[in-house]
């Protein structure tokens, strides 16, 4: 993964998953204010899923919002880098 463009595999992913053309700049701009907290408050996590929601013009059900904090919460990941939590988004080793 080292070689591959992961943003444009982010971006790629979400066109796929939702229909909609998000730019690299829109990404960029929502990653810069996710901070290692943000990964482990769940105010944030639900103001970071909004963002998320809101940029892609999709609405995500609470109980989903409610599973994806789980899932963060009970991951592994390490929480200060966004490279490993975005290739498991992607389904990537």
């Amino acid at each position: 993964m080292a070689n591959k463009d992961v943003s444009k595999d982010v971006l790629n992913v979400v066109k796929k998953k939702t229909g909609k053309a998000v730019s690299e700049k829109d990404i960029q701009k929502l990653a810069s204010g996710v901070k290692p907290s943000t990964m482990k408050s769940e105010a944030e996590l639900r103001q970071l899923i909004k963002r998320v929601s809101d940029l892609v013009n999709v609405k995500v059900p609470e109980h989903t919002v409610n599973e994806i904090i789980q899932a963060v919460k009970s991951s592994k990941l390490d929480s200060g880098n966004l490279q490993q939590l975005m290739g498991a988004m992607l389904g990537k080793k």
